[in-house]
């Protein structure tokens, strides 16, 4: 991408709208864009790789007005190199405590789905096999424990 992007084909290329793109520029997360003499926008490739992080950002959580202060400190040049790898780190502890809690989520998902399919799959074999299945069977002793209880006249 050696030319400058109009504000439709960053778009685009981001596969965001022009209104999140004048969005992002008035909240202070990219730095002024260049313009063209027509006064459209001119987006560069260092603009794209910033918004494309930008992104990477909000998609995992981080709040605008984060985004905002690293967004100032990258204006202020590499001497605040450190200070923006402090957010990054804390971020990505943030992404990370969250993905461990999205995969136990998901681990306690996949036990019920294998559940089920154990509970399906005894199901079925009643179907080729009379005897009653597990919950069948739990479900027949309750029923003669309650009918026994109230023949005793015990409630």
């Amino acid at each position: 991408m050696s030319e400058a992007l109009t504000i439709g084909r960053m778009a685009e290329a981001l596969g965001v709208s022009t209104h999140t793109l004048r969005y992002y520029e008035q909240a202070g997360l990219i730095r002024p864009v260049s313009r063209s003499q027509a006064g459209h926008r001119l987006y560069s490739r260092a603009d794209i790789e910033w918004l494309r992080l930008v992104m990477r950002l909000r998609a995992t959580g981080m709040p605008i007005a984060r985004i905002q202060a690293i967004a100032e400190l990258r204006a202020e040049g590499p001497a605040t190199a450190n200070e923006r790898r402090a957010l990054l780190l804390e971020h990505r502890d943030a992404v990370q405590a969250e993905l461990r809690q999205w995969q136990a989520n998901l681990a306690a998902i996949e036990q019920k789905i294998r559940d089920y399919d154990a509970m399906l799959s005894d199901m079925t074999d009643d179907k080729n096999n009379p005897q009653p299945s597990k919950e069948r069977s739990w479900q027949s002793t309750r029923t003669q424990t309650t009918n026994a209880t109230r023949v005793d006249g015990q409630s």
